[in-house]
């Protein structure tokens, strides 16, 4: 659709074995680099995406979000990454991963790119962003999950980034939801069961081809049931319902994108535990927006690698924008 719309489609980056990582470390063919650290991953899957607009080789790139590979990249390069509701964009054409949770979005320099680059993807008009001011809008920080363990420096970021967003009118209060501490361990079942039945054929037939800390993470897949799996989505579509309703109140939820700053490269490639710890930290916060089935956004917070996320509603993605790009203009 972009294509046909009259964007130039400059090449195909490179990004994690079948999108399956968040930190972008591809030992296969290519590592694209931090733009903040040379010696950091620069997060996935989507790497190169990001790469390519923080070095300024793109105007603007779109990558998959299955649980994060579209935002965690962009928070590491200092770029705006949108996650599309699952079902808004068309994935005809993309290499599935976990189908139901698979997205495609925009990663840019600003929030209007993401609100055009979206319409593009999409093959309709680009909507009215209109000019939506940050005073008297309602935010949620969700604390349950997302501040464990955090690092200073992302810590840090978001609260200064709360501090500039109240200085500019926003009303922002603190909420629990508890439910989300159920939703979080059932991310094993449902995204390895569905990444290893859908690619167990391909990656049996030749497994010594796949990095081995990718293949392992398909392989978890073998050790969940079909009723695991069933049971599993049960559960997530009743948070799910539950999630909505407790923050109906609110324009956006706030939380910290990734809880950590880009890992170094070398430990990633010596230390195995290390590397299934980090991704699975590099993950947790963006695969929030991903359970809950919500459109969400991540934006700069001015500290380099430190994101602010707002998550929206289901398919609320106009709505969320406009409140993203007044977050942005009180950011600036």
């Amino acid at each position: 659709n972009a294509t046909a719309m009259g964007l130039v489609c400059l090449g195909k980056t490179h990004m994690s074995e079948l999108a399956f990582s968040g930190l972008g470390y591809n030992p296969s063919t290519a590592t694209p680099p931090c733009v903040n650290d040379e010696d950091a991953v620069s997060g996935g899957s989507s790497s190169g995406a990001a790469a390519s607009v923080a070095f300024g080789l793109a105007a603007a790139a779109i990558g998959s979000d299955t649980g994060g590979s579209v935002r965690v990249p962009a928070a590491w390069n200092d770029l705006v990454g949108l996650k599309t509701t699952s079902g808004r964009v068309s994935l005809e054409g993309t290499v599935p991963l976990a189908a139901k949770f698979d997205t495609v979005g925009p990663l840019c320099r600003s929030v209007e790119d993401a609100s055009l680059l979206l319409a593009l993807t999409e093959g309709s008009k680009p909507m009215d962003m209109g000019s939506t001011d940050i005073e008297g809008r309602r935010f949620a920080i969700l604390r349950t999950v997302a501040f464990d363990d955090i690092e200073d420096a992302p810590a840090a970021a978001f609260d200064d980034a709360v501090a500039r967003l109240k200085e500019a009118g926003a009303v922002i209060e603190d909420i629990d939801f508890d439910p989300i501490k159920e939703a979080m361990p059932l991310s094993g079942c449902l995204y390895t069961a569905e990444a290893y039945g859908l690619w167990r054929d391909v990656i049996e037939a030749n497994p010594d081809a796949m990095y081995g800390e990718i293949l392992e993470r398909f392989r978890l897949g073998k050790s969940h049931s079909g009723p695991d799996y069933v049971a599993a989505w049960a559960k997530i579509d009743q948070i799910r319902a539950a999630y909505v309703k407790a923050v109906a109140g609110y324009d956006a939820v706030l939380i910290p994108t990734a809880p950590l700053l880009p890992p170094k490269l070398d430990r990633l490639e010596t230390e195995h535990d290390y590397y299934v710890s980090a991704n699975l930290m590099t993950l947790r916060n963006t695969r929030i927006g991903n359970l809950m089935g919500l459109a969400a956004v991540t934006l700069p917070t001015g500290t380099p690698s430190c994101g602010i996320m707002l998550m929206g509603q289901p398919f609320g993605e106009e709505h969320l924008l406009r409140i993203a790009a007044a977050a942005e203009e009180a950011l600036a």
